[in-house]
């Protein structure tokens, strides 16, 4: 985690930009822990350091974005619950544009089957699917 926080405050220091203990704060939080939006991250830092306001996180979260070391479009924290009966939960789109629409039944039915295959589940249960994208080129969306 020390690596990232270097590479990343290395890279503001490029733009620039001065190494503030607010912005260090803002970075710590965000390589500690899983946020979903920048109030959860502000709630965070606030706590810490009441004079940091929520317009210096969402800056802060825009200039991460910049330099590339988030990227809020490719986070994504996939639930895996076999009790879920919501459908139409999974798109899956192909090179060939086609695509095809999985019920939570079906989305469960295939993560299992990947997984016994390849040994993983041994008399485990899946509590949770996390999938961090890092090309920028595809996408995957999942929708509440």
């Amino acid at each position: 985690m020390e690596d990232k926080k270097e590479l990343i405050l290395k890279k503001l220091k490029e733009r620039g930009l001065r190494i503030t203990n607010q912005r260090k704060l803002i970075i710590d939080a965000i390589l500690e822990n899983e946020y979903s939006c920048c109030k959860e991250i502000y709630c965070q830092v606030c706590a810490v350091d009441s004079s940091i306001g929520i317009a210096t996180v969402y800056r802060m979260i825009k200039v991460l974005e910049d330099i590339g070391a988030i990227d809020r479009k490719n986070m994504y924290r996939v639930c895996f619950n076999e009790g879920c009966n919501k459908s139409d939960r999974c798109i899956v789109q192909f090179d060939d544009n086609s695509q095809v629409r999985l019920s939570s039944e079906e989305w469960n039915k295939i993560v299992r089957a990947g997984l016994q295959t390849f040994g993983y589940l041994d008399n485990k249960n899946v509590k949770l699917i996390e999938i961090i994208e890092c090309n920028r080129n595809s996408s995957l969306a999942v929708q509440e």
